[in-house]
């Protein structure tokens, strides 16, 4: 199944909704769009597109409904969701986690452009297994552009053959954000997240462990 979420913030009107598959958005609260599933998504060989565009002046929180379980398919492990996003005003997101079950493959990429003033918040929590399930794979990009110039490539492996993979000790849940810039937004960061200062302005908390807390 292949699933597109259009989100386009303006400082004088609600938000526009467009989607077409697996997830819905619904407008819940002043500046707020909450993604919820609307199928069994994603499986194996799923895609998922989100584009989101906050115009000058705007804001916008985007949410989710619960956390999304990513299953292997019958025909591919592997599932994918991308994110493309322009941010001249504010925008905030932080999604319910991404819970990678049995052996399913996810792959996470995020293109983020931010313009004029643009403020933004991206978190990500991710979550390797149920209940003693280990043998998952997430692999998550971030590439962050900000007035034309590099802020951040940052890219995460995390799960069953990952780079960082050991049947000892290796972490099974993530949780990475970035801000910018650094003062924009008064929520706090994962209790014992190494936060990074970035050369172009802003900062970049991750944080992991065997399983996500709070």
């Amino acid at each position: 199944m292949h699933s597109d979420v259009l989100l386009i913030a303006s400082g004088n009107r609600l938000p526009r909704i467009e989607c077409t598959g697996g997830i819905a958005a619904r407008y819940t609260a002043p500046h707020t769009v909450h993604l919820v599933s609307a199928a069994a998504t994603p499986l194996g060989g799923d895609t998922i597109d989100i584009r989101v565009v906050v115009e000058g002046g705007a804001r916008l929180k985007v949410r989710s409904a619960a956390a999304t379980v990513v299953l292997p398919g019958a025909n591919s492990p592997t599932s994918h969701a991308r994110w493309d996003i322009e941010v001249s005003g504010e925008l905030d997101i932080d999604l319910e986690p991404t819970i990678v079950a049995a052996a399913a493959r996810h792959v996470s990429t995020v293109a983020l452009v931010l313009r004029d003033d643009g403020r933004v918040r991206f978190r990500e929590r991710v979550q390797i297994g149920r209940c003693d399930e280990r043998e998952g794979f997430w692999s998550g990009s971030l590439r962050a552009d900000c007035a034309d110039r590099p802020l951040l490539r940052h890219r995460l492996e995390l799960g069953a053959g990952s780079l960082a993979d050991d049947v000892i000790a290796a972490p099974r849940a993530t949780v990475s954000e970035l801000r910018y810039p650094a003062t924009a937004f008064d929520t706090p960061v994962q209790d014992g997240s190494t936060v990074l200062e970035l050369a172009g302005g802003g900062t970049l908390s991750t944080w992991q462990a065997d399983r996500l807390v709070g």
